[in-house]
């Protein structure tokens, strides 16, 4: 009978069902309105972690996608509480005559930032289906298996925001992207070595038509010396590589693997780039999970002597569709020191150069003029 009259809060109703009188219908009818207090006090703490979620997602990551996911599980939630009886749940509230009001513990409502404020709203979320989960089974059985499915996709929405928010973190530094395509190792180190001591922020491996061992010890050593370089590690077209290298992200181009896929494959957060060389392009990247988007070829390049020139106007319509999102770019494709400048003023914020760097006689110092371009036009910016 004591256990029993720990579920409500009341010191009134705790003094009577102590007493040896108390009926079973009285002792049921107080555990009942426990029942309601309990899933509206839950109802609220989830409708007000998930509120923050959304903001989150909306205000600081910039993330349609994110943000219009936490907003289902939102208009859910207070869909499947709907089927409940509200009054009742109204009715059973007793704020006054809470004991947990007023109650703390040690630093319970400091956080450090914004993001230590998600993180707690995102346990808050977990935690409260679960009990509404539970305590609405014996009410409404169907209720209770959406409440248990909408806790898995708080699971997952809570995975998909740390994953894209960690890797869109690292690459939104990125100003100098070079791009290496060669197969030898020599080579591959050396230049790797020079950027990273020229002032590249991220580098791109683009080895081509080697075999997969070789491949892999190649990426291999080349994500080590850029970690230690404090550089981020790119490969071209292949996540297994990139995956299993433990490099920091993948480039994908049309007809690569679809990015949902990608990341499936990743044990990490993955920087996932998409190449574009059209809007049309660029709109359905948009609507993937992609940390970034390449804008290119901008000028013509032996490098992909195929691909058709989009020019500067791509440059400035495709960062102004990006703008809008939570996606960062890259302009790539015939930039040099010679012509930075206007791919600068087109609107690119990163920049991607290839034979600029690699085909110079001194890899090191390209790399070192070419940032001092980009950060100098930014700081005039």
């Amino acid at each position: 009978m004591r256990f029993l009259a720990l579920y409500d809060a009341s010191p009134t109703t705790h003094d009577f069902l102590l007493q040896k009188n108390a009926s079973p219908g009285i002792i049921f009818l107080v555990m009942e309105r426990a029942v309601y207090r309990i899933i509206d006090a839950n109802f609220n703490r989830s409708r007000e972690a998930i509120r923050l979620i959304e903001e989150y997602c909306r205000f600081a990551l910039n993330s349609a996608s994110l943000a219009a996911g936490a907003k289902k599980i939102r208009h859910e939630l207070s869909a499947l509480i709907g089927n409940l009886d509200g009054a009742r749940l109204i009715a059973g509230r007793d704020t006054l005559g809470d004991v947990g009001v007023g109650m703390a513990v040690d630093n319970q409502m400091k956080r450090a930032d914004l993001a230590d404020s998600l993180t707690a709203a995102q346990k808050r979320l977990t935690e409260a289906l679960r009990v509404l989960a539970e305590l609405v089974a014996p009410l409404n059985q169907p209720v209770a298996e959406n409440l248990e499915k909408l806790r898995y996709d708080a699971y997952t929405l809570e995975k998909n925001i740390v994953t894209f928010g960690t890797a869109a973190g690292k690459y939104s530094r990125v100003r100098l992207y070079v791009v290496i395509s060669s197969n030898l190792p020599a080579d591959v180190f050396a230049l790797t070595e020079k950027c990273i001591v020229g002032g590249a922020d991220c580098i791109q491996l683009r080895a081509k038509n080697i075999a997969d061992d070789k491949l892999f010890a190649l990426a291999s050593e080349f994500v080590k010396l850029c970690k230690d370089g404090n550089v981020l590690s790119i490969i071209n077209d292949r996540v297994d590589v990139a995956v299993a290298g433990g490099a920091d992200g993948v480039h994908l181009g049309q007809n690569d693997l679809p990015v949902e896929q990608a990341y499936r494959l990743a044990m990490t957060p993955l920087i996932i780039g998409k190449s574009t060389h059209s809007i049309e392009q660029l709109k359905a990247a948009c609507g993937q999970p992609i940390v970034y988007a390449s804008l290119g070829p901008v000028y013509a390049t032996p490098t992909k002597p195929a691909a058709e020139a989009v020019g500067l106007e791509y440059v400035s319509q495709g960062t102004k569709i990006l703008a809008d999102t939570a996606i960062g770019h890259v302009a790539i494709g015939g930039i040099n020191l010679e012509n930075i400048e206007n791919v600068l003023k087109a609107g690119a914020k990163t920049v991607a150069v290839c034979r600029a760097v690699t085909d110079s006689d001194n890899p090191r110092l390209a790399c070192k003029k070419l940032k001092e371009k980009i950060v100098s036009f930014q700081s005039d910016d």
